[in-house]
């Protein structure tokens, strides 16, 4: 099949990719041309594992290209996926629809002949009726079905996602779209993976309403993990004990300092702002997002707690930059609020990431980053685990402490285990765990 993605971002060039690999016939569109040209060097924007292997296979093999002119590769397409952005409006937290908007006019005059257009981006519901209504108040000789077709991706595992999916939903009015996303998807529902057909605004409240119960679900988990200190029970052994129900699961129950990224927060705010304008407020959703914010600012407090209540001075090193590991997103990662509370205490911050680093130099500049894990803790009085690379997770205890003026780890992620660290002689704080508790639960939030 031939097929036009408009978005070269993260869905975008994932989207591309896979289906490229699936033996499509892919173009993928995007107005930024400097993009577009470093694409076609073979230089992803994004880092995600196996991403840049598969666009250059598949460019070589012919299947995937890159353009910044979208007229011919939708008049040539039969199935066209706008995969643009749609970050929280600044101000209200509405998600901000004018590139979908900017897309839909743009694809409704170049179309030709029947075309599928498939909306990837996240969307508030009834949006596809609005994507259909441009389409056809600009060319009303558009012969167009618009279906939703939201993206169920994890960053960092987002090719095994869309090749090996939970599930692939597709909202459709118009019945001749059904096939045709049929035969898009035909080398997944070979392998009997669940293609589910419902109407357009299901399908677009199934990707908010999954995002959010994750949210509320790492949420809860975390208000345990304060209820466990106060208790003193360890919150890993709780997540375990509550995930081997099956119906509660063990995903998503790894306590840490709240979660982050490009979906999860802007999601939960857009559905709050869906409810509100509807009439039918999500109550839970609105206490998540804000149990979640206060979250952040205590992790600050709690690395302030053990440096022993005053942190102005002292050289703090912190592990750690992206939401999570495997990706360089640092959109509301955790650590900007953590090491934002720390600078306004008068700490001095030395970090490094893996992959995230030269997108945190944009966001802070007055932290000194540096190459590896032991740069960090040189001459530090704390060190703080904030995201759980797997570099970071058997780390040499014994050099780092004689790298540090005082030996204070933080380990908002749980990755050790108390005995571990303080038989190298550290002082040791993790997240819902008494002294003396272990490390690994097996309930790891890494791929999650």
């Amino acid at each position: 099949m031939k097929i036009a993605i408009v978005g070269s971002g993260y869905v975008g060039l994932v989207t591309g990719g896979c289906l490229a690999d699936f033996g499509h016939d892919v173009t993928c569109i995007d107005k930024d041309e400097d993009k577009i040209e470093a694409l076609e060097r073979g230089e992803i924007p994004i880092y995600e594992p196996g991403l840049a292997e598969l666009v250059k296979a598949n460019v070589a093999a012919g299947r995937l290209a890159f353009t910044t002119q979208l007229a011919g590769a939708v008049a040539a397409a039969q199935v066209v996926f706008i995969a643009v952005g749609t970050p929280s409006r600044r101000g209200d937290g509405h998600a901000d629809l004018r590139y979908v908007r900017e897309a839909a006019r743009e694809v409704a005059d170049a179309v030709s002949g029947f075309t599928v257009v498939a909306t990837k981006s996240t969307v508030p519901v009834g949006t596809g009726d609005e994507v259909a209504q441009i389409i056809a108040t600009t060319n009303p000789a558009a012969d167009v079905a618009v279906v939703a077709n939201p993206e169920f991706l994890r960053e960092g595992a987002a090719i095994d996602d869309f090749k090996r999916p939970d599930r692939i939903v597709v909202g459709i009015e118009d019945e001749r779209a059904r096939s045709v996303m049929s035969a898009v998807y035909q080398p997944l529902y070979l392998n009997k993976s669940p293609l589910m057909f419902t109407n357009r605004r299901t399908a677009e409240l199934i990707k908010y309403g999954a995002n959010a119960f994750l949210a509320m679900k790492i949420t809860f988990i975390n208000e345990m993990a304060d209820l466990c200190e106060a208790a003193g029970g360890n919150v890993q052994e709780v997540a375990r004990g509550m995930g081997l129900d099956n119906r509660i699961g063990g995903k998503f129950l790894h306590a840490g300092p709240g979660f982050g990224g490009s979906c999860f927060p802007k999601d939960t705010l857009a559905l709050i702002k869906i409810g509100q304008d509807l009439g039918s407020p999500m109550r839970l959703v609105e206490t998540t997002v804000s149990i979640n914010e206060q979250r952040k600012g205590a992790m600050s407090r709690k690395v302030v707690a053990a440096c022993g209540g005053e942190v102005r001075g002292k050289t703090i090193g912190v592990l750690g930059l992206t939401f999570k590991p495997n990706t360089d997103d640092m959109r509301a990662a955790p650590s900007l609020d953590i090491i934002g509370g720390l600078l306004d205490q008068g700490a001095r911050i030395v970090a490094y990431d893996p992959h995230g680093m030269a997108s945190a130099r944009g966001l802070i500049d007055t932290v000194e980053y540096v190459s590896n894990a032991y740069a960090v803790a040189d001459n530090a009085d704390a060190l703080v685990l904030v995201t759980e690379w797997d570099e970071f997770r058997s780390l040499d205890l014994a050099r780092i402490k004689t790298a540090m003026k005082t030996p204070v780890l933080v380990d908002l992620r749980n990755v050790y285990s108390h005995d571990e660290v303080t038989r190298h002689g550290f002082a040791y704080f993790s997240v819902g765990r008494p002294a003396g508790a272990g490390g690994k639960s097996g309930l790891s939030g890494a791929a999650e």
